[in-house]
């Protein structure tokens, strides 16, 4: 039941990461939303839940795990009840930014409840890769979900469905999870706190907006060199500082620090190519958001089986082996589908494809996740688990805006050479701004009475869309290739024989006899 109620609650929390993407058309007609609507209805989201996770799990050890997990999945839920009344852009997109708040109160509270409630190494193992499957079968059925709602319900069903399972949620948390917190907490690292917030919060935004600006421009430089200063100034203040919310000496670890960095690697390739898929499956096949969830699910189903069957093995063959194994096959996946991916591939050669990418994620996520949450005692657990959902949360956004930026480049310079010269002007502005555009001036020009014109137009922008797609995909392969030469330069193999946190665990199970004996 524990076990259960947890992954429950992780697995909402991913799911509402890629749900929302398919509504989007739906609000540009019901809610009247402009493109930078669009885009803050997803990335407040985001924004508020990277920001705060640092914070939300720092004090989620000091308070309780518990009470952070169920206040958090309290938030999230109430605030999506919400999102589903709202009728305009702006109180969608601040419903959503309140739902971050929650997701961040959650999502570490899971893991570092887990680690605490399955101390043993080969429970652990399993424990975890449990939730790295839930979490990676979330992302990909997102979509499937969405798209079945927006199918038989109105826009706000997308959000109206996340209450009761949040209420599920919560009963289950309630009834059958054990208390547990840092027995050795101190007073609250208030500049920490205030420091990690703003520089993870300044270098999200930035990542965000770097698209749309330009990586070179001002603005976006100022940035991220701001983000840098930030984050000096808190490594600076927690090494000086007797009781740290996160003690950076922790990054000496290699378990810790070269596993952070698989993590980000994984999940900035990952969010990278679904946001360029689930278009070619849309625009390029047709297909509509349901039918292009439904034709993900073997990533999804790949997903859970890697992160199941990987961790348990990186027990007994070592951790090095299996994350290497696991981002191999992902750089493998990214060249493949790099060179045989067409406006016409078949989709058993791309759910082939798919398997490969999903065995690939969960090897490598779930043994990381592991030697992360490994590294750090049972009593900081929470800040641990912080810093894995932040790995998480910062290459997902750094995916999207690099893979997002390398693939609109291509798209608009192959759009601009095989564009028919005599399309006009505003036709050629509009089939600039994306894929869908094109297409939609492609078949404006059919309808007028001049399916030649169409035609063309239709056959560049799918070509163009084809060559950026492509070159996102040998961008991910690069990546990815780099994170097996770090996970094979720099991730041990084997963690050395585990020493828990008897003051830490002694709570857990003091909480565990408590309830037994309210049972």
């Amino acid at each position: 039941m524990i076990l259960a109620s947890l992954l429950v609650a992780a697995f909402l929390i991913s799911l509402e990461t890629t749900m929302v993407n398919v509504a989007l058309p739906v609000l540009v007609r019901e809610l009247h939303a402009s493109t930078n609507q669009l885009q803050w209805v997803v990335d407040a989201y985001n924004l508020v839940f990277a920001a705060l996770l640092l914070t939300a799990g720092s004090l989620s050890d000091r308070f309780g795990r518990k009470g952070m997990l169920l206040a958090g999945l309290g938030v999230f839920g109430t605030a999506s009840m919400v999102g589903g009344l709202v009728t305009s852009p702006g109180a969608l997109i601040a419903a959503r930014a309140v739902m971050g708040l929650g997701a961040a109160m959650t999502f570490p509270a899971t893991l570092s409840l887990l680690t605490n409630v399955f101390r043993g190494r080969d429970e652990r193992a399993l424990a975890i890769g449990l939730w790295g499957a839930a979490t990676g079968v979330a992302i990909a059925v997102g979509p499937i979900a969405g798209g079945f709602l927006l199918e038989h319900y109105r826009w706000g069903s997308i959000f109206f469905a996340m209450g009761p399972v949040a209420a599920l949620g919560i009963g289950a948390v309630a009834l059958s999870v054990p208390t547990s917190r840092d027995p050795d907490s101190h007073a609250v690292d208030v500049p920490g706190f205030l420091l990690s917030t703003g520089f993870m919060a300044l270098i999200v935004y930035t990542t965000i907006e770097a698209p749309a600006y330009g990586w070179g421009a001002g603005r976006t430089i100022a940035g991220f060199v701001g983000g840098l200063v930030l984050l000096g100034a808190f490594i600076v203040a927690e090494s000086r500082t007797d009781h740290p919310m996160l003690g950076v000496a922790i990054f000496s670890d290699l378990r810790f620090s070269a596993a952070s960095a698989s993590v980000t690697i994984v999940l900035f390739t990952l969010f990278g190519f679904i946001f360029l898929i689930i278009q070619y499956m849309q625009f390029i096949r047709g297909w509509s958001p349901l039918s292009a969830g439904v034709h993900i699910l073997p990533v999804a189903m790949a997903v859970a089986v890697g992160s199941v069957v990987g961790t348990p093995v990186a027990v007994k063959v070592g951790t090095k082996v299996i994350v290497a194994t696991g981002l191999a096959a992902m750089t493998g996946f990214y060249v493949w589908t790099a060179l045989t991916l067409t406006a016409n591939t078949s989709y058993g050669l791309i759910a082939a494809q798919m398997v490969m990418l999903g065995l690939g994620m969960g090897l490598a996520q779930s043994p990381a996740t592991d030697s992360i949450m490994g590294a750090v005692s049972l009593g900081r657990s929470g800040v641990g688990s912080a810093v894995n959902d932040s790995t998480r949360q910062l290459g997902g956004t750094l995916g999207v805006a690099v893979v997002g930026s390398v693939y609109a480049s291509i798209y608009g310079s192959r759009l601009a050479r095989h564009l028919p010269p005599l399309l006009p002007t505003r036709y050629t502005a509009t089939a600039h701004q994306s894929v869908g555009a094109a297409l939609a001036v492609a078949s404006r020009a059919t309808a007028l009475g001049h399916p030649a014109l169409g035609a063309a137009v239709h056959q560049a922008a799918t070509n163009a869309f084809i060559d950026g797609l492509n070159a996102g995909c040998y961008v991910a392969a690069g990546v990815a290739a780099a994170g097996v030469v770090l996970a094979v330069a720099f991730l041990p193999a084997q963690p050395p024989t585990a020493v828990f946190d008897d003051a830490a665990a002694g709570s857990v199970e003091r909480g565990a006899a408590e309830l037994a004996g309210v049972s």
